[in-house]
């Protein structure tokens, strides 16, 4: 049974679907602070750690590339197994509230890279994956108004949050549209 990629290996194998690439080259694009690097952080001896689970899953596969002067390089690719994955997760919206800060970010960044429809439809899916979650809350906080008020004050919190979120969508969705790329 082939295991899933965890949010980081989709990044990786996202970063892949662009071109071939080694080690090295990947974790500078993760290290680099107008893209993947204001989401999170990677040491590049995790980064490894992970292309190897990538390979050994079948997500990608990798070739030496013998250079003059220097190492051997392993140059990773993804396989089709590996772009099969990588498109279903980059489509889909996050399950849950919590996995906007990190997954969601990723997944646009991503999205935005297939093109403006993709980013778009991801929005959409997102915000009614959102807009569920919020009435389950509303729906959840009266039921514990009079009766539960600890309970009541975090499901108000999470109402808060999904709002927000909500909001943060709406200028997600007006700067991809006002965008030229």
């Amino acid at each position: 049974m082939i295991r899933l990629p965890l949010t980081m290996e989709h990044a990786l194998l996202g970063l892949l679907r662009e071109r071939p690439r080694h080690g090295y080259d990947i974790h500078q694009l993760l290290s680099d602070p107008a893209g993947l690097g204001a989401i999170w952080r990677l040491k590049q001896s995790q980064l490894y750690a992970l292309l190897a689970k990538l390979e050994t899953d079948g997500f990608v596969a990798s070739t030496l590339k013998p250079q003059d002067t220097r190492p051997t390089r392993k140059v990773f690719r993804l396989t089709k197994t590996g772009r099969e994955a990588f498109l279903a997760w980059v489509q889909s919206p996050v399950p849950h509230g919590r996995e906007m800060r990190l997954d969601f970010l990723a997944k646009f960044y991503f999205a935005r890279r297939e093109g403006r429809e993709v980013a778009g439809q991801l929005i959409e899916l997102q915000r009614a994956t959102c807009r569920d979650w919020l009435e389950a809350q509303r729906a959840q906080a009266e039921a514990l108004r009079d009766s539960h008020l600890d309970e009541w004050i975090v499901h108000r919190f999470r109402i808060g949050q999904l709002e927000a979120i909500l909001r943060w969508l709406e200028t997600c969705e007006q700067t991809l549209s006002a965008s030229t790329g």
